[in-house]
């Protein structure tokens, strides 16, 4: 197996054992029956796929065994994973090369891991050769300022930073000058975690978004919505009121490693539309992953490399 396989495989363990793995000897029986697809359905939910992505889901199955007369295991496993794979969009590189610099902002809230993924794109940019500044827009956070700041030197990365409880609109400000000054290529913004009920907090952001359109027609170029894995389907609430916030690009699926909970990418992209476009895998700057939907169902179910 190659690295990075046992590494996807490594990471969707717990979902694995938790749900999908089990999945497979629903069909192991020699006849498909009403409690069948009761169980199926049950351990889709419990994986938190959701009630109406796992019908979905069920029903393209259901068709796929009725059109094409399946009977065996491995032809029903392979069905699965069709229809799975189905549900999430193909895989796609956020495309930032148009701007200069380009503005990405990262949003969420509290705990999901916004400034330790933007310390990790701003890894995998610079070493794609791309000059990379951080912004330390998380003012409420003293700590958030102090980690993005640990995080730039140990990866040689320039931060801007303002005061703790300072104006995170004038924090986005100072870096996106200070990237056109410096000749930048990407700016990534982290910004404050925030309850999505909290309307105060998510006025802010629209407010930060807006200074940073001022300061540069067409900013922020990008806005990726970190999600916690081990949320499960309360990401997807959170996930429609930052897409009525802001205009969302897509998601980073954080600590996909620590979670039981995968199946929530399904609903992400069956119910939101919004691609996924890292997952993390780990802790190390090199385990924020592009998402691969591909290894994402494979590991999921268990399938050999």
């Amino acid at each position: 197996m190659s690295a990075l396989f046992n590494k996807w495989r490594e990471s969707l363990e717990k979902t694995r054992k938790a749900t999908f793995g089990r999945i497979i000897t629903v069909f192991g029986g020699s006849e498909i029956t009403r409690e069948t697809w009761d169980e199926l359905e049950a351990l889709l939910i419990q994986a938190d796929v959701g009630v109406e992505t796992s019908q979905r889901i069920i029903e393209r199955v259901g068709t796929a065994i009725r059109e094409k007369g399946l009977t065996k295991t491995n032809e029903f496993i392979l069905a699965l994973e069709e229809a799975l794979l189905d549900l999430l969009l193909p895989s796609t590189p956020l495309e930032l090369d148009s701007h200069h610099p380009a503005v990405v902002t990262l949003v969420g809230v509290n705990g999901s891991g916004k400034t330790t993924a933007a310390a990790k794109l701003g890894y995998i940019y610079s070493n794609e050769g791309k000059k990379v500044l951080l912004a330390a827009a998380d003012t409420f956070r003293a700590a958030a300022i102090d980690q993005l700041q640990v995080w730039g030197e140990r990866l040689h990365l320039p931060v801007i930073a303002g005061q703790p409880e300072s104006d995170p609109g004038a924090v986005a400000y100072d870096a996106l000058q200070a990237g056109i000054a410096r000749n930048m290529d990407i700016v990534l913004i982290d910004t404050a975690g925030r309850l999505h009920t909290r309307y105060n907090l998510m006025e802010e952001l629209k407010k930060v978004h807006r200074v940073l359109a001022k300061a540069l027609p067409g900013a922020p170029h990008a806005t990726l919505l970190v999600l916690d894995a081990t949320t499960g389907q309360n990401a997807l609430h959170q996930a429609r009121a930052f897409q009525q916030a802001v205009n969302v690009s897509g998601v980073i699926l954080s600590k996909l490693d620590t979670s039981a909970r995968g199946g929530m990418a399904f609903a992400i992209q069956s119910e939101l539309g919004l691609p996924i476009y890292y997952a993390g895998l780990g802790e190390k700057p090199q385990d924020l992953q592009p998402f691969d939907r591909y290894q994402f169902v494979k590991n999921i179910l268990g399938e050999k490399e």
